[in-house]
């Protein structure tokens, strides 16, 4: 018996074959510009860099330049590293990424606490002064939502954050004393550094969690008049979800990336007042416990072992460091403090 093969047959076998080869190259460039956009920036020099942007004609880095110069610097890596900026995306390959947006969240996190303390310390003499107008802008635009597209895009408003820094750079080395002012004070250092001291000790809490441990409630220590809203137990197992523990992992290697930058910066526009509080070396050995969370990471994958397990624990590294810069920074501050 002969069986009549229909001629559209070999067509719809070569079609479907077709479209599986198509299937097949997009995946592949899908993997492709993962693994190329999933690389964290390197480290640069602060100084060097505020050297080689400053105006024709100007050849000393004013108080404040290099802070400025260097949050400019970092927030503009945000925006034009490698992929761009990937927390809004909605297409492949960055919808299918988590690492590097947690990462770029955890950079975000210090450029907006810095900009709030150029808008409301650095660039003030006093309580009662007038804010800067390009930081008082720039300071709302820094905290639009990290993860818009569309109406307006969150790349537009931190480029508008970005070009009001830029301008009040610009005003700092124009020579004009009433036009814009970076006032380098140990007080206003210690009022950011009890910021940056929080942020890590958030980071340092949530990575510890990764291996869940019993806590004790220690909410209102050291007060006995003080309330809270809610009562909570005097013993709390704490642990952070194995699902999140990568992403807190990347959160704290962007926060550690962009701390290494502005400590550097801080150091060079604050010599004189650490100089005089000898705490030079105590920031310098800061800046080299962050150094060590950007080591390479030469595991696939973030390994999340149990304590003194047979995997390591990645997570319990990373928190090491952050707990010894972190310890540093509230000696730091005290000295900072003290008359």
């Amino acid at each position: 018996m002969n069986v009549v093969i229909p001629k559209s047959a070999p067509r719809r076998r070569v079609g479907w074959r077709l479209a599986a080869y198509v299937l097949g190259a997009l995946l592949v460039l899908v993997l492709a510009l993962m693994w190329w956009f999933d690389s964290e920036p390197g480290l640069f020099d602060p100084v060097k860099e505020a050297r080689a942007g400053l105006p024709a004609g100007n050849t000393r880095l004013v108080e404040g330049y290099t802070t400025v110069a260097t949050l400019k610097r970092v927030a503009d890596t945000l925006l034009h590293k490698r992929g761009g900026y990937l927390s809004n995306d909605v297409m492949p390959p960055g919808v299918f990424m988590d690492n590097m947006p947690n990462w770029e969240f955890g950079v975000l996190v210090q450029v907006r606490d810095l900009t709030r303390a150029l808008r409301n310390d650095f660039s003030r003499s006093q309580t009662q002064s007038v804010e800067d107008p390009d930081l008082q802008e720039a300071d709302p635009l820094f905290h639009y939502a990290n993860d818009r597209w569309i109406f307006v895009s969150t790349e537009s408003r931190y480029r508008q954050g970005i070009s009001r820094l830029d301008g009040y750079l610009e005003r700092l080395v124009d020579g004009d004393p009433y036009n814009a002012q970076f006032y380098a004070r140990a007080d206003n250092l210690a009022d950011w550094l009890a910021v940056v001291e929080k942020r890590l000790g958030s980071l340092s809490q949530r990575l510890s969690a990764s291996v869940g441990r019993v806590q004790a409630d220690v909410d209102l220590a050291g007060d006995p008049a003080a309330t809270q809203t809610k009562p909570t137990p005097p013993l709390r197992e704490v642990r952070t979800s194995w699902w999140q523990i990568d992403d807190v992992f990347y959160e704290a290697r962007g926060a550690t990336w962009a701390l290494i930058h502005l400590l550097k910066a801080v150091e060079h526009d604050f010599a004189s007042v650490l100089a005089n509080k000898n705490a030079g070396p105590s920031l310098a050995q800061i800046i080299r416990e962050l150094e060590q969370t950007q080591a390479a990471i030469w595991s696939p994958m973030i390994l999340n072992g149990r304590g003194f397990g047979f995997f390591a624990n990645h997570s319990l590294v990373m928190a090491n460091f952050i707990s010894r810069a972190n310890a540093a920074i509230i000696d730091l501050r005290d000295l900072l403090q003290r008359g």
